[in-house]
């Protein structure tokens, strides 16, 4: 029997939207919302979904989104549309069918840069946040990285071919990996189709980072990150992320007050919410709630 429920929502322009909805159906402790990463899917959230939602001593609700043209939402004809701005309202239409008005976010890379603009968009959603590796300042060289490889990945024959594939792109961030966690991450990154193994997401998202100028100034993402000010956050970084810098990290804490640093060693980005982390995690939500 699953832990979650499918959630389908439609977006302000008609597209349908997935999230997997692990509610146990228990009132009281603050939902939790998971915004994964830029090809990635609500399917990264999973350990973390299943420990929070039938946590003993304080069960939640938690909510893992997919966005459009990734995992099981609806794929977009416009690859424009692949934009943190029209990404956020799509999160704001599916909080509200689900009934969500306060929530602790937790986002990975690119689900991180969406909960930065919620806290200016819509601040009343938000309890707290925990930004999994990344923050208001992204190197260059970990887009390039990024860039070098979404929406270009061969097609492999089997899942264990895929996670080969994945060690070889990523293999130096994450040299304590094992088989097992490789493949992991690779059966968030194809599926099943007709016998054959697709990517899990539409192979046009690499155009919006086409259009990146890597070699001019990025924008400046301070101001959104100073908007997390009035809220806790827990900001996770990779030892080996070559998106997050430790210098960044440590500017993030000395300009926010309430923020706690993470920095899991021998991985790099992102690290995987699980193990020791999905602990850290719910200790985070534990104090928030204590604090409140």
């Amino acid at each position: 029997m699953s832990s979650y429920r499918d959630l389908f929502v439609s977006a302000a322009d008609g597209l349908r939207l997935y999230a997997r909805d692990y509610d146990p159906g228990r009132p009281g402790a603050l939902p939790v919302v998971c915004l994964p990463g830029l090809a990635r899917t609500s399917e990264d959230f999973h350990d973390l979904a299943e420990a929070l939602s039938v946590d003993p001593d304080r069960s939640r609700r938690v909510l893992s989104l997919d966005y459009r043209g990734r995992g099981r939402s609806e794929w977009d004809r416009d690859w424009r549309n692949y934009d943190v701005r029209i990404e956020l309202n799509d999160v704001l239409q599916v909080l509200t069918a689900a009934g969500i008005e306060k929530a602790i976010f937790v986002g990975t890379s690119r689900g991180g840069l969406i909960t930065m603009a919620l806290s200016a968009a819509r601040p009343t959603l938000l309890a707290a946040a925990v930004l999994n590796d990344v923050g208001p300042v992204l190197e260059s060289v970990g887009l390039k990285r990024i860039r070098g490889y979404v929406g270009k990945l061969p097609s492999p024959r089997t899942m264990q071919e895929a996670a080969q594939i994945l060690r070889h792109i990523s293999g130096p961030g994450f040299p304590r990996y094992t088989d097992y966690q490789w493949e992991k991450m690779a059966r968030g990154t194809w599926k099943e189709d007709e016998g054959q193994l697709i990517l899990n997401y539409d192979p046009n998202l690499m155009k919006t980072l086409e259009s990146l100028d890597l070699e001019s100034p990025l924008p400046d993402l301070w101001p959104p990150f100073e908007g997390l000010k009035p809220f806790p956050v827990l900001a996770i970084r990779g030892g080996n992320s070559d998106l997050l810098s430790a210098d960044t990290l440590q500017s993030m804490q000395e300009r926010h007050p309430r923020l706690k640093a993470i920095t899991v060693p021998d991985e790099g980005h992102a690290p995987s919410l699980e193990g020791d982390l999905v602990q850290d995690i719910r200790q985070f939500i534990i104090d928030v709630e204590a604090s409140a």
